[in-house]
């Protein structure tokens, strides 16, 4: 898969909007050499551009913990 690891990040977000994603679920979906890319690149996107990231379920893995998603879809 071609692009940044931020447009990367941005595109799994917005293809499962409006449902939720963990960190784990970006790093595995994404191939992702570690945890932290997504990590670093889901906080970046926080509160920009209709991205919210807080507490709550992942919609992937089912567990409850720090996601992301995309608003207003």
């Amino acid at each position: 898969m071609r692009g940044t690891v931020l447009d990367r990040v941005r595109a799994l977000i917005e293809r499962l909007a409006p449902d939720a994603v963990c960190d784990d679920c970006i790093t595995d979906r994404l191939s992702l050499t570690i945890r932290q890319h997504a990590n670093h690149k889901t906080r970046e996107l926080a509160g920009s551009a209709g991205f919210e990231r807080q507490l709550g379920a992942c919609a992937l893995c089912g567990a409850a913990k720090k996601v992301i998603r995309k608003k207003g879809r």
